[in-house]
C-alpha cells in the first residue's frame, strides 16, 4: 500500500517590499512521503518569495513534467517554473523551453558540489535564476513546521524573514545565478 502525502494548512502573510506585494495567502501543502521537512519549508519560503495571483504549488517530486511551483497565465502559458533543490541539468534545459522564467532555489550541503558540476552548463541559459538558501536558515525554517501554521514573510532590501510570531529566521539568500 502506498503511502499518502501529509497536508499542512498554511496561512501566510508576505510583506514584499521589494517588490510592492502584500497579502495574506491560504496555502494546503502537500508533503511527499519522501520529502523531509526541509525542502517542504523551502517550497513555502519559494511561495513566498514569488507570490502573486496565479503561483500555485505543482505536483512536485510525483513527477519530473512539473514544477514544484508553478505560475501560468491566462492562455496556460507557463509564465514561471520554481523548483527546489538540485535537479538534473537536462530538467533545467527542458523547464526553460518551456518557461519564460525559470527559478532553482537549492538548498543543503551537496548543493555547492552541484553547482559546480553545473554551473557551465546552467550558465546559458538566459531565463533561468539559481537562488541559494544556506543549510543554517534551512534548519531553522524546519524548525517552524506544524500541522497548522501562521507564518510571516517579510522581503525587504534582499533580506528576508519568515518567521510565526514566536520565532524568526533570517533567510541570507544567495544568488548564484540572477538570470535575464
Amino acid at each position: 500500500m502506498a503511502l499518502k502525502s501529509t497536508i499542512f494548512k498554511v496561512e501566510l502573510q508576505v510583506a514584499d517590499m521589494d517588490r510592492h506585494h502584500y497579502a495574506d495567502h491560504q496555502l494546503t501543502v502537500a508533503q511527499h512521503p519522501s520529502e523531509n521537512d526541509e525542502r517542504m519549508m523551502v517550497r513555502v519560503l519559494a511561495y513566498a518569495l514569488f507570490a502573486e495571483e496565479g503561483l500555485a504549488f505543482g505536483r512536485g517530486l510525483s513527477t519530473d513534467d512539473e514544477p514544484d511551483l508553478w505560475q501560468r497565465d491566462l492562455t496556460g502559458a507557463i509564465e514561471r517554473w520554481i523548483d527546489v533543490g538540485q535537479p538534473d541539468e537536462k530538467l533545467v534545459r527542458k523547464a526553460c523551453h518551456r518557461a519564460r522564467q525559470v527559478v532553482l532555489l537549492t538548498y543543503g550541503r551537496v548543493a555547492g558540489v552541484w553547482w559546480a558540476q553545473n554551473k557551465g552548463a546552467l550558465e546559458r541559459l538566459p531565463q533561468l535564476r539559481v537562488l541559494h538558501v544556506p543549510g543554517p536558515a534551512v534548519e531553522q525554517m524546519a524548525a517552524l513546521v506544524q500541522r497548522s501554521m501562521r507564518l510571516q514573510c517579510t522581503v525587504q532590501d534582499g533580506l528576508v524573514w519568515l518567521g510565526d510570531g514566536q520565532r524568526s529566521v533570517e533567510i541570507p539568500l544567495e544568488t548564484w545565478k540572477a538570470g535575464a
